[in-house]
């Protein structure tokens, strides 16, 4: 299956970029640190999100028929670029707080972990990357 992307330049180091099928957009720019004014999600930015909405969404796939309920739950992705050239995401730190006060079974923790591990943009990053995963279920 393939959906499409249109990206116009704005100019300013900003682009905005419209998901073809639902007509969505949204706005890049530059981080402060390139130049950018940082004044909404740069593009390596969007791999965070990306890589935290996919994690989740996999996760409410897997728990949808079981009925187990995973809504409230958070994820932090904390991006890091490398130190040397070429410019490039080094790594992903993700933390993922499921909801407080749900008793999650050890067969509910092993279900929701390994969806999070199959995430299909994990599995499309360069593996170079270093994403470390931790999981807290707070009581």
């Amino acid at each position: 299956m393939s959906v499409e992307t249109d990206v116009v330049y704005q100019g300013q180091l900003r682009c905005q970029a419209t998901h073809v099928p639902s007509k969505g957009t949204l706005i890049t720019d530059a981080p402060v640190d390139n130049g950018g004014q940082g004044a909404a999600f740069s593009p390596t930015d969007l791999v965070s999100a990306a890589l935290g909405t996919c994690m989740l969404t996999i996760m409410g796939l897997a728990v949808e028929r079981s009925g187990l309920d995973i809504k409230g739950t958070h994820i932090h992705v904390t991006k890091e670029m490398s130190s040397s050239p070429p410019r490039r995401v080094s790594s992903l730190r993700v933390t993922i707080t499921m909801p407080k006060g749900k008793n999650y079974s050890e067969a509910d923790r092993k279900k929701l972990e390994h969806a999070a591990q199959a995430c299909p943009v994990k599995h499309s990053l360069h593996p170079e990357i270093s994403i470390p995963i931790e999981f807290i279920y707070p009581k």
